[in-house]
């Protein structure tokens, strides 16, 4: 089995054809998908759909592009929203200076109500963090100190330095399609380097296909060449990195069943 840690089926490029997309992700072997919030304002509907499917489930919080419009979102609006069975996970929330749609002040404060959510509640944060890795090691490894939670730094792409830092902080990282393309060998060299236990595949989807589906709509069954490029990279087999990334999702994603009552 394979797992997407992290996609966005509330999108409207994968909700106007959510049964066919889920039916293809099946079909490809993938067992669990998470579909992660950026709006908490879109709570209701991102919640609908991890009740349609049972293998879905989703994630509470707002992305660093929308902090600005949701700063009434604090650490106790998530907590409460994250008793709902199937939210799994705080996020995505973080930083990311690549457009600076807003005040970073903005996204500091938005990221640690987050981190401050994960914390109590145990539940897992999806980190999102683009073009700012000093800043983000520094929130991390400050925040950390606080108390320790659980994280994943989703579609990294980050460099070497931050990937060891959040190893050593405890934290895992999620490799999306970017992994596959040919000028991504640097991302193939820090993930072939990372323990086998803190590794994860995603898509992203509708965004970052991998090859060979780069620049058409992507869609969780795709994991699957995540994953095996992956393998190719680390040596091992592509059941190997199933394995491994399954359980590690497991381990990070508790609250999320590992056995079915049956699939929607």
């Amino acid at each position: 089995m394979l797992v997407d840690s992290h996609c966005h089926l509330d999108f409207p490029d994968l909700a106007a054809d959510l049964d066919g997309v889920i039916g293809r992700a099946r079909d490809a072997g993938v067992g669990r998908m998470v579909t992660i919030s950026t709006k908490v304002k879109n709570y209701a509907q991102i919640v609908a759909i991890a009740e349609k499917y049972a293998d879905v489930f989703c994630s509470v919080g707002t992305h660093p592009h929308r902090a600005s419009s949701e700063l009434d979102v604090d650490a106790q609006v998530l907590i409460g929203m994250a008793k709902h069975p199937k939210i799994v996970a705080i996020g995505e929330a973080g930083l990311d200076y690549h457009y600076d749609t807003g005040p970073r002040d903005d996204q500091f404060k938005s990221f640690r109500e987050h981190i401050a959510a994960a914390r109590e509640t145990g539940l897992p944060l999806v980190i999102h963090a683009r073009d700012c890795d000093a800043d983000m090691a520094a929130v991390l490894t400050e925040e950390v100190a606080k108390g320790r939670f659980k994280a994943v730094l989703h579609c990294f792409t980050a460099g070497a330095d931050l990937a060891r830092t959040a190893i050593d902080l405890g934290l895992y990282i999620g490799f999306t399609g970017i992994l596959t393309f040919k000028s991504s060998q640097a991302l193939r060299d820090i993930a072939r380097s990372l323990p086998a236990d803190r590794i994860l595949v995603e898509t992203d989807s509708p965004y970052l296909a991998p090859m060979p589906y780069r620049g058409k709509r992507c869609e969780p069954a795709y994991v699957a060449e995540t994953a095996k490029v992956l393998a190719e990279t680390r040596g091992v087999s592509a059941a190997d990195i199933a394995r491994q990334t399954t359980e590690n999702f497991f381990r990070l994603f508790d609250k999320v069943p590992q056995a079915l009552a049956g699939a929607a």
